[in-house]
């Protein structure tokens, strides 16, 4: 069976989608927890762009050399890759990041899960309307809304207190970074290797946000064992969800890939709440209909049409 075969399979796609999901599930209170180690305050926006820059930095170099390990030779990137990593960077390190950091800082856990969620809807009109690889469905439409009433039953009761556009609206412009970057890898992996490309662009990313960091003032304590642990732990979460990430986008529907990610808020919401003790009053009733609900979203976007679904991927 070819490795494109296999990763098309349902059985193969979704513990790689659920593990991708867990890993940036524990994101959004691991991303606080770091910052909490490192001292990094909410309101000192050049630490937190430095601390995600040398976080992506250290996300590519783990990217590279575990693909490397895997295809037992080194990732180097060709001269023509460059520019494609350069501006898969753009969107997917260096505006998502960078507008993600300083958003959740300035905002919940909880919050910021369900604004994030709406990277799924994005991720399917880019795809569908600006790279065209895909169409525009209704029942892609209904699945999508379908999986996001469950991201918002659950963080009903956190998702109050306002409006900041340095806050959630910053979350969101990282939510629409992340839809177009989905396009690109979708558009790039018809040419590039994933993990080559995926590791290059955080490189290329994470050193530029560590510069922007550092000459805007930007100063970062990671002295102490938790501090550390965890800045290699997010490294870790980015090289692997996102190398993972790319490979099912390179053999699948940008929208049935997608909308797995509904899960990321349902896994932050149970993490922040472990981890951060941010209580949601959800219930576990609601908690179970907010599963079922973004589960349901997923099976339809996913399911076939009576006839045989003929998309495929542009």
């Amino acid at each position: 069976m070819s490795d494109k075969s296999l990763l098309t399979k349902k059985i193969v796609v979704l513990p790689l989608t659920m593990l991708c999901c867990l890993l940036w599930g524990s994101a959004f209170p691991c991303i606080k927890l770091g910052c909490g180690y490192s001292h990094i305050s909410a309101d000192d926006t050049a630490a937190q762009i430095l601390y995600a820059g040398l976080r992506f930095t250290l996300a590519g170099i783990l990217a590279l050399v575990i693909g490397s390990i895997i295809e037992k030779k080194p990732l180097v990137a060709k001269k023509s890759s460059f520019p494609k990593a350069a501006k898969l960077s753009l969107f997917q390190t260096i505006l998502q990041y960078t507008f993600f950091y300083i958003g959740l800082t300035r905002s919940t856990g909880m919050k910021s899960s369900v604004i994030t969620a709406s990277n799924v809807f994005l991720s399917i009109i880019v795809a569908a309307l600006v790279f065209r690889t895909e169409k525009l469905t209704l029942r892609k439409i209904a699945g999508c809304l379908i999986g996001f009433s469950g991201v918002v039953l659950i963080n009903l009761s956190g998702i109050g207190g306002g409006f900041r556009f340095t806050g959630e609206g910053f979350v969101f412009l990282s939510a629409l970074s992340y839809a177009f970057s989905a396009g690109l890898i979708k558009r790039y992996s018809h040419t590039e290797d994933t993990v080559l490309l995926s590791g290059w662009q955080f490189v290329i990313g994470g050193i530029f946000m560590t510069v922007v960091g550092s000459i805007s003032g930007g100063r970062v304590t990671i002295t102490n064992t938790k501090a550390v642990l965890m800045l290699v732990y997010l490294a870790f979460v980015s090289a692997a969800a996102f190398s993972i990430w790319g490979v099912l986008l390179k053999h699948n529907p940008v929208s049935m890939i997608s909308v797995f990610g509904f899960m990321n808020p349902v896994f932050g919401v149970i993490l922040s709440y472990l981890l951060l003790s941010e209580k949601s009053e959800a219930g576990p009733y609601k908690v179970a209909a907010a599963l079922i609900l973004v589960a349901a979203g997923i099976i339809i976007v996913n399911i076939s049409p009576l006839q045989k679904d003929k998309e495929k991927a542009a």
